[in-house]
């Protein structure tokens, strides 16, 4: 994500990567050729944030609707491409890669839909498995290397909540602001968000803050390098029977604007735009295939610097 770390604050409470992306749904076979990606970072000075979120992907029954949808609502644009056997595009905002889109048909009766894919940084995506399946999580896509964008896997924490892991060939993304247009903050809603937090901070050496609160629920920091890095928080009441998972955010300039302009264009809204700590509102929509993401405005009192 081009952002320089994830928010301090989320009161709320998710080719290649085609494979990957198959994988957090049904099993699948890798290509015979893997098929060569665009690089994650065009810096010419190679940086690596381990535990930084640095791509998305979503996977979609409609790959023509899904562009227009997000190409409507932040302004994205696409370049398409053969990945193996499926279509897939490459998703930018201000001339950079952000993410990718591949189809994948829905078979009639199937109980899965779209979703969108957290990709975390590490330095090794092996030993990222290693640490993944010693502390109870599963394996959903075995490591495997891409051209031109590196070595990823796809796992599941202990909870269930699905995440990917990359060691990109070409470095991470730059400690830089998120535009408008661009993902901003990671988090993860969880069953148990100290479980979840020693988890993660396992496989990835996070530093781990709590946050105060005054609403209820727990709320964490990770962080890395002196940035938060992505938050934890319990999953609301009223989704006791959902397994923790990620919910990644867009940042705009009005996210009462976004919902309409979102609905507008056949999404849906989950949670009205509502201040968040930081005095900027956030609001959670699903998109027409129901793909789950968030929204964000970004105050100027908003830091990128972990709890002190």
């Amino acid at each position: 994500m081009n952002m320089t770390r994830d928010r301090l604050s989320l009161g709320l409470p998710r080719c290649l990567a085609v494979l990957l992306l198959y994988a957090a749904t049904a099993p699948a076979a890798p290509p015979a050729v893997s098929p060569e990606f665009p690089p994650l970072s065009e810096s010419r000075v190679v940086e690596h944030h381990v535990g930084k979120v640095i791509w998305t992907e979503l996977v979609t029954p409609n790959l023509a609707a899904s562009q227009a949808f997000y190409s409507g609502l932040f302004g994205w644009t696409f370049r398409e491409m053969r990945a193996g056997e499926s279509d897939y595009g490459i998703a930018e905002a201000n001339g950079r890669p952000i993410g990718g889109v591949v189809q994948r048909a829905i078979a009639p009766g199937e109980q899965k839909q779209s979703n969108w894919l957290t990709f975390i940084a590490v330095r090794d995506t092996d030993a990222a498995k290693h640490e993944v399946v010693a502390r109870g999580g599963k394996v959903l896509a075995e490591p495997t290397t891409y051209r031109g964008r590196g070595r990823q896997a796809v796992f599941s924490d202990p909870d269930g909540a699905v995440f990917a892991v990359i060691a990109s060939s070409s470095g991470d993304s730059g400690d830089f602001l998120a535009a408008p247009g661009e993902w901003i903050w990671s988090s993860l809603l969880a069953q148990d968000p100290q479980r979840s937090a020693k988890f993660y901070k396992r496989v990835f050496g996070y530093d781990v803050f709590d946050l105060p609160s005054d609403d209820g629920f727990e709320h964490v920091v990770l962080s890395t390098q002196g940035y938060a890095r992505a938050g934890i928080h319990s999953l609301p009441t009223d989704s006791v029977h959902r397994r923790s998972h990620w919910m990644n955010f867009v940042r705009v300039v009005d996210a009462a604007q976004a919902v309409s302009k979102a609905t507008a264009l056949g999404g849906r809204v989950l949670v009205e735009p509502h201040v968040d700590r930081h005095g900027g509102r956030v609001a959670l929509l699903a998109d027409p295939n129901g793909a789950q993401f968030g929204v964000m405005e970004w105050t100027a009192a908003d830091t990128k610097a972990e709890p002190k």
